[in-house]
């Protein structure tokens, strides 16, 4: 897999087959470990570690009702009340961060009205905060 952005992670990892899969400790099962669950494995860790989010509010394929169709988002971080505050979209490293990935991220908001989305391919972040009107760009929310 490759470097990523992130500070290093350690993860539980084993072979099964010809797959590599990798402990999820939030759901407690075996995920494959494609290269998109090695940017959301980054970025869980970095939520945790270095902005403080408490584990138990990371919450992994969030249910999003969209036209009548069940997707998905990758991570959504929710409050003490359960109404989701951060919504992240991770991508494979080779991904392009392009308007794409913003234009799904901001459909799938336009459900869970989060006041922050992170968009990221491991390589590439990008963060915005939503006002209830529109999209700013902002930093990570790092914990000093």
């Amino acid at each position: 897999m490759p470097k990523l952005n992130f500070p290093p992670v350690r993860l539980r990892a084993r072979r099964n087959g010809e797959r590599i899969e990798v402990w999820d400790s939030l759901r407690g099962s075996w995920l494959v470990l494609t290269p998109e669950e090695w940017v959301r494995r980054h970025l869980i860790e970095f939520l945790a570690e270095r902005c403080g989010m408490p584990r138990q509010r990371i919450v992994q394929e969030y249910p999003v009702p969209l036209n009548g169709q069940p997707q998905r988002a990758d991570i959504v971080v929710v409050d003490d009340n359960g109404r989701p505050s951060i919504l992240a979209e991770c991508k494979a490293a080779g991904v392009a961060m392009d308007d794409r990935v913003l234009a799904q991220a901001v459909r799938y908001n336009s459900v869970l009205g989060a006041g922050m989305i992170i968009l990221t391919n491991g390589i590439e972040h990008r963060c915005y905060r939503f006002d209830g009107a529109r999209y700013s760009p902002c930093a990570l929310p790092v914990k000093r």
